[in-house]
């Protein structure tokens, strides 16, 4: 199986207001997110690529008009966790390129969140 990523960036508020109040991320507060999204594919296109990455451009366009900037908590459904953005992002993705498999946000240098749908066995 061949696999590809590619990584996003954008700068984003966010508030968990269904948290305690104590809890720190029931404040509201922001983050610079990273967002992978993963492709995969058993064989290479004729081009040899699982998918040309310039392909994935409009992903860039996506995020840069309606997460960049903004406040998450006004543009996601339900809680604006990494988790959930994750999801959000790979059902976006998955949408458009068959070959998506799993995408990944991080919110800090240490933390990560990912969504990869189940596999069939």
């Amino acid at each position: 199986m061949f696999r590809i990523t590619k990584e996003f960036h954008f700068s984003a508020s966010h508030q968990l207001s269904h948290l305690p109040a104590d809890h720190q991320c029931a404040r509201l507060h922001g983050h610079n997110y990273i967002v992978v999204v993963e492709l995969a594919a058993p064989a290479l296109n004729e081009d040899g690529f699982v998918r040309d990455y310039h392909e994935l451009a409009p992903l860039k366009v996506y995020i840069d008009g309606t997460f960049d900037h903004r406040h998450l908590n006004d543009v996601l459904e339900g809680p604006s966790t990494a988790e959930n953005m994750a999801r959000h992002f790979f059902d976006w993705c998955a949408a458009r390129w068959p070959e998506v498999t799993a995408v990944k946000i991080s919110e800090t240098p240490k933390t990560w969140a990912e969504y990869r749908p189940l596999t069939p066995s």
